[in-house]
């Protein structure tokens, strides 16, 4: 089995979007998931695929927007609430 650089570029780009999900932590989810959807860029970017790159820009500024301009607490607030309580 050969796999061309666009397949592994695909594959990769799979491999780290299903990773972010494994996070509980928003920031590296969106991180992790920052990471997958550039590589979708690039795979779509080398396979001519409009959609493919529109839809994963789309998914990084959205990413993007919430790493650094609204920047989320590290922890959820239901977490710091439990942990006052104790």
């Amino acid at each position: 089995m050969e796999f061309n650089t666009t397949e592994i570029i695909g594959y990769l780009a799979s491999l780290f979007v299903l990773l972010s999900f494994f996070n509980k932590d928003m920031r590296k989810l969106r991180l992790v998931n920052s990471v997958g959807c550039g590589l979708f860029v690039a795979y779509g970017i080398l396979l001519f695929s409009i959609p493919i790159i529109i839809t994963n820009v789309a998914i990084l500024c959205v990413n993007g927007y919430y790493l650094f301009v609204k920047k989320e607490p590290i922890r959820p607030e239901t977490e710091l609430d439990n942990n006052s309580n104790v």
